[in-house]
């Protein structure tokens, strides 16, 4: 079975890649759909997140990383994804997510499969992540090292 992790990632936090890993090890193949949201105020373009995706999980045979644009569905038909999958961290991911899964299933037919989050992960989000990160705080324990690099030299370029 194929799935399809799908989300803004920026930046990958541990527990995207944590999330990542364990669908590795439940499905014979595992597409990370990198999307983009024109309202939102990104740190990374997403070539460079795609970078940061590849180089933390380059050990990991069957996981690809993609763009997509549009309906997270589309991007599942066209990459022959048999479900996708989500990452709950909390009771107010279930409501949305459920929604989400509920409507994706009504357009296509096709699953979504909910992990829980790591426990010791369950608060981290990109969005807090960033938010630590412009605050000037330290965010090493919520995103590996070579995401920390890369955010450090975005902070260089500034």
């Amino acid at each position: 079975m194929h799935a399809l992790y799908a989300g803004s990632f920026d930046p990958p936090t541990r527990g995207h890649l944590d999330l990542v890993r364990r669908a590795a090890a439940l499905f014979d193949e595992v597409t990370v759909a990198i999307g983009h949201n024109p309202a939102k105020r990104y740190l990374f373009d997403r070539p460079r997140r795609r970078e940061l995706f590849l180089a933390e999980l380059g050990d990991v045979p069957n996981v690809a990383v993609v763009d997509f644009d549009g309906l997270l569905v589309h991007a599942a038909r066209d990459i022959g994804a048999d479900v996708l999958v989500r990452g709950l961290r909390g009771p107010s991911d279930l409501d949305l997510e459920q929604r989400n899964g509920l409507a994706n299933r009504d357009m296509t037919g096709i699953e979504t499969l909910f992990l829980l989050a790591d426990p010791a992960l369950a608060f981290v989000s990109s969005s807090l992540v960033k938010e630590i990160w412009n605050g000037g705080g330290d965010v090493g324990r919520y995103v590996t090292p070579g995401v920390l690099a890369a955010m450090c030299a975005t902070r260089e370029t500034a």
